[in-house]
């Protein structure tokens, strides 16, 4: 089973740890063919808790296929607005 290096950000950091789950450089085991829409789930994450994932550095999309060693990153809504294009942010 694939392990990936797991960060997340702002107020999702919070609810992780309301949930019990680490959030901070967290190696976590994951199902082969699971994708960013499967681990927010299974992290008890809403779809709109998170704005933008980040695989390897950078922005990806929900349903990707998360790879063994890939470094994850949640991104919540409300990113400023300067940073959204630097980061590759699309839309809203």
């Amino acid at each position: 089973m694939p392990e990936i290096l797991f960060n997340a950000f702002s107020f999702i950091q919070k609810k992780l740890k309301q949930n019990g789950f680490d959030y901070a450089n967290a190696n976590i085991t994951i199902p082969k063919d699971h994708t960013v829409f499967d681990l927010i789930h299974s992290l008890e994450l809403n779809k709109d808790d998170v704005e933008a994932v980040f695989i390897n550095g950078k922005a990806s999309t929900f349903d990707y296929i998360i790879q063994d060693n890939d470094r994850v990153a949640l991104i919540p809504p409300g990113t400023p607005g300067p940073h959204r294009l630097l980061l590759g942010i699309r839309g809203k």
